[in-house]
């Protein structure tokens, strides 16, 4: 049995950060993971800033309201749940995620969640668990399943080296230099390529 599991932002979505960073104005908010590795570091930054410019989640998410999937996620994620059990793997918040899941279909998404308070302020973050990504397709493993991973930047290395095969979608160069040992593809035929390659079955295009 196979499992499929994806990134979500840079891969089948835009950032959600830098898109917020180019509405406001706030360069310091473009930082995501692919420039800072640990998250943590990068949530405190994030929240710091929001803070400093009284921004809260009702502004981020009327920024999301507006967006939209990359285009051709919709079709490369319905030709993957055709040929794949398909889990999306992510360290988005369920407060950030829901409109742009429902483009795509609703698939399966494991992410973190928010805490806000009364007034809209994003008070804190709760990780489901550490390094959940890699944690999560180890935990498939556990359950028979073979996973072919896909992702974009330095918190999804952990998960692609987890599954059985791991894959660089849309990474930027300095990923894919520190980590040649996964195949890095830039487009979604590509990318279906990559995956009928990975697969143990008789799959085709």
């Amino acid at each position: 049995m196979e499992l499929a599991c994806l990134d979500l932002e840079g891969v089948l979505i835009p950032e959600i950060w830098i898109a917020f960073a180019e509405e406001t104005g706030i360069e310091e908010l473009k930082a995501t993971t692919r420039d800072i590795p640990d998250y943590d570091v990068l949530m405190k930054q994030r929240l710091r800033i929001l803070d400093e410019h009284g921004l809260k989640l009702p502004q981020i998410q009327e920024t999301i309201s507006r967006l939209s999937p990359l285009p051709g996620a919709q079709e490369f994620v319905d030709w993957l749940r055709e040929r794949f059990q398909l889990i999306i793997l992510s360290d988005t918040f369920y407060e950030f995620a829901a409109p742009l899941m429902a483009q795509l279909g609703n698939p399966t998404l494991f992410c973190h969640k928010l805490e806000v308070d009364s007034t809209g302020r994003i008070t804190d973050y709760t990780l489901r668990q550490r390094d959940p990504k890699r944690q999560s397709v180890r935990a498939f493993q556990l359950l028979n399943y073979r996973v072919i991973a896909a992702g974009d930047s330095y918190n999804d290395t952990t998960m692609l080296g987890q599954a059985e095969a791991g894959i660089l979608f849309h990474a930027p160069q300095n990923v894919i230099d520190e980590f040649p040992q996964f195949p890095a593809v830039h487009t979604y035929e590509d990318l279906k390529k990559e995956f009928l390659k990975a697969s143990n079955r008789e799959l085709t295009l």
